[in-house]
Order: structure tokens, then C-alpha cells, then sequence
């Protein structure tokens, strides 16, 4: 009777640890169909004439040059950069998706960005260094730089409800 105890506990261990190593799945998409899943909730609760004016830009595509601008790097192993920043004004918001090719170390890749990034680069205004957000699910990587803690908090919430 031990023994067939002793075998339950075995398997049931087995399961149990067998689980905790589930890998974190790639979120499947465009950059822009994410970017809007993750924006689905931010401003539902604030009046369309109190909204900043947001647009977008494929990084790659249309300013390929200023890498470096949305994510303070060059060095990292990414396949595509896409950003929601305001279309005018001063105002401390930018929030960058990247998406890393197969094999990148995403670790190495979120420590050199929040290394390197420039909380500072619009014009009389800047994010605490502190309020930078910088994290991945699978092989995707969120730079959030917004200083309204509210929705810097919503948009931190859509990409973790991806």
C-alpha cells in the first residue's frame, strides 16, 4: 500500500512541476492590429476632444533612420518597430512595439533598451526614468514611456491582456 501511495505522489509531483515550465506563447498578429487590441480599453472613459492626437509609424518603413528615437538602440536583433506617438505637441507619450527575431535574446534586448532610451527626447517635458515600462510576452517587447499614470497603467493592462 506505501508503495502505491508513494507511486501516486511520484506521478502527481511529476504533473505538477511537468506544468510550470509551459512556455509563454508569441503574440500572433500585426504590430498595428496589436497596437489597437492593446489601446481597446485606454480611452473609452475620456471625452474624444480631451484625447491626445495619436499616429502611427512602422518604424522600418517610414523612419528607419531614427531607430534609435523610439527605442534609444540599434543593437538589438529586431524584425519589425512599430510606434503610437502624439501627431503634435509636447507631450511625454510614446509607446513602441518591437518584434525580435527568432533566436534574440529578449532579456539582453529589454535591458538595453530601458538602458538606453531617452525619457527626455520631446521638447520642455520628460517621463521619470523610473516610469519607463519595458517588457515582452514571447518574442514581442513593449516600450511604454507615458507620463499620465493612468494611462500608462490602461496600456500596461492591454498588452498584459494580450
Amino acid at each position: 500500500m506505501k508503495k502505491i501511495s508513494l507511486l501516486i505522489v511520484l506521478l502527481v509531483g511529476l504533473l505538477v512541476f511537468t506544468g510550470c515550465g509551459t512556455k509563454v506563447e508569441n503574440v500572433e498578429g500585426s504590430l498595428k492590429d496589436i497596437m489597437d487590441k492593446i489601446y481597446t480599453d485606454v480611452y473609452t472613459d475620456v471625452p474624444e476632444e480631451e484625447r491626445p492626437m495619436l499616429g502611427d509609424v512602422d518604424v522600418l518603413t517610414d523612419a528607419p533612420d531614427n531607430i534609435e528615437y523610439y527605442i534609444g538602440t540599434k543593437d538589438i536583433e529586431y524584425s519589425e518597430i512599430y510606434a503610437r506617438e502624439p501627431m503634435m505637441g509636447s507631450i511625454a507619450y510614446s509607446v513602441v512595439l518591437v518584434r525580435m527575431k527568432d533566436g534574440a535574446d529578449i532579456e539582453a534586448a529589454k535591458t538595453k533598451i530601458a538602458e538606453t532610451v531617452n525619457p527626455r527626447k520631446w521638447i520642455c517635458v520628460e517621463v521619470a526614468k523610473e516610469d519607463v515600462i519595458v517588457k515582452n510576452k514571447g518574442d514581442l517587447i513593449i516600450l511604454i514611456m507615458v507620463k499620465d499614470e493612468a494611462t500608462r497603467t490602461k496600456i500596461e493592462q492591454g498588452f498584459d491582456n494580450l
